[in-house]
């Protein structure tokens, strides 16, 4: 087992591998920008290395700073955390090259599954369900494009091979705007992700986002660790997230769950990882792979039992999986809300320092933040300072424990999301399940004013 990892990351889920570390008697540096100096896990660590200045491009995303910080500090192994590099092939590549285990999967398998095209092919060899749509990248051939969609039938969605996250996405209703909507992404995924290839599937009008998470070896072991709804979306930003997925037959998810393990031994992946499901009409359709741990890993956590960020420190350790199938059986019901620093009706970053601070408690809570009284929220990253996990014997039950969480959970000096999720956890369809992932954007046109709670969003 390593003695000293790096954690490559900021904000909770640097504080997340940092507790995962310390259970296991693993020391940990934490590298931070200057604008995180004060950071609660930097104060917490047993080393720490400032690696730049606050802008992402000069510190978190510096390659070179990371690999320069794991050397001085003689770290074994460079945890990435989700974001920033985590995804990043060359980083694992160069990781490894330098000397240290990079905590994740290999870079081949990062490559493979980061370029959404290579993603699918792979999928559909190993009989994983996928979307209908192009075989492959789509041709310069604006007749072969045109074919290719009256074949998928419209509407069709047309997206980046290198994107992610929601961005290089754009949807075609009308054959007569198919071929400039084409043009268009791919000059907008040539700017942005390197990669001006695209390729074409059938857009499904009301599907649900469901998610299975995995485990892989070095030794072809795998296994997967239940299902996670995360359809509550806004612009495709997840909201909240939960687990189990309701109303969706056991037998068919255990039918999903074993084709994604499987599809982990064929391509030889290591480490944790999620595949990405629109569900619709009773089927699954595979739309990505993430290759990194999740921002909704805990749902997971709570019902299986199972430590995934220790885990994914084992296996890259060279341990095997301490679990197999039959060990992971799902008990309970587990809901998390991200918690944000923005206005909770315009969605705009709201950066500043928190006067006060009060994290619930109690029966089945459990609360992920960085976040303290006094802490600045620095205006140069994600706006999400924290997430709030409830755990109930059943759904209704967690419902009821985030209920009186969220009502409990004080941040005053900012604005935060936490309106939108009180709101939403009495909202009579969120409380039935089964929501598709318009449902909130809908929910928010339909009334703009929804959060609107003077007393609850101000700051104060």
């Amino acid at each position: 087992m390593f003695e000293k990892i790096l954690i490559a990351n900021r904000g909770e889920i640097a504080l997340r591998i940092q507790r995962a570390c310390r259970e296991m008697g693993i020391k940990t540096v934490v590298v931070h920008s200057e604008a995180d100096r004060e950071a609660k896990y930097v104060k917490l660590a047993d080393e720490s290395v400032c690696i730049g200045p606050a802008a992402s491009a000069q510190s978190y995303l510096s390659m070179p700073a990371i690999i320069s910080a794991a050397e001085v500090t003689d770290a074994e192994a460079i945890h990435p955390g989700y974001g920033f590099l985590s995804e990043n092939a060359d980083f694992a590549e160069r990781v490894e090259k330098s000397g240290f285990v990079f905590i994740g999967p290999r870079s081949e398998s990062i490559r493979l599954m980061g370029d959404k095209v290579s993603a699918k092919q792979a999928m559909i060899k190993a009989g994983v369900p996928c979307v209908p749509g192009s075989e492959g990248a789509l041709p310069d051939d604006p007749k072969a494009i045109i074919q290719t969609a009256r074949k998928v039938g419209y509407p069709v969605i047309i997206k980046a091979a290198g994107g992610g996250g929601g961005r290089g996405m754009r949807v075609v209703h009308t054959e007569a705007a198919l071929l400039n909507a084409v043009t268009m992404t791919k000059t907008e995924a040539g700017a942005a992700f390197g990669n001006p290839e695209v390729y074409m599937e059938k857009f499904l009008e009301n599907p649900r986002h469901v998610e299975i998470q995995i485990l892989a070896d070095e030794f072809k072991n795998a296994i997967w660790l239940g299902e996670r709804d995360c359809s509550m979306q806004r612009r495709h930003q997840k909201v909240i997230e939960e687990a189990p997925a309701v109303g969706i037959p056991r037998k068919l998810i255990e039918k999903i769950g074993d084709r994604c393990a499987e599809a982990c031994r064929k391509i030889g992946y290591r480490g944790a990882g999620t595949f990405e499901f629109l569900y619709e009409a009773g089927e699954f359709y595979f739309i990505e792979m993430n290759t990194r741990i999740q921002v909704e890993h805990p749902v997971t956590e709570m019902v299986t039992g199972v430590d995934l960020v220790q885990e994914q420190i084992r296996v890259a350790a060279g341990e095997k999986l301490r679990y197999r199938q039959r060990d992971i059986v799902l008990k309970g019901h587990a809901i998390e809300c991200r918690i944000n620093a923005e206005d909770p009706f315009k969605f705009t970053p709201s950066p500043g320092r928190i006067l006060s601070w009060h994290a619930p408690g109690g029966p089945g809570i459990r609360v992920d933040s960085h976040a303290y009284a006094g802490y600045y929220v620095p205006p140069h990253y994600d706006s999400m300072i924290g997430k709030v996990i409830a755990y109930g014997a059943t759904r209704e039950q967690a419902i009821k424990r985030m209920q009186i969480a969220l009502s409990e959970m004080v941040v005053e000096g900012i604005m935060t999301n936490i309106p939108l999720h009180r709101e939403l956890m009495v909202d009579a369809r969120f409380g039935e399940g089964g929501t598709n992932i318009h449902y909130l954007e809908h929910k928010l046109a339909d009334k703009p004013d929804l959060v609107h709670d003077p007393k609850l969003a101000s700051k104060k």
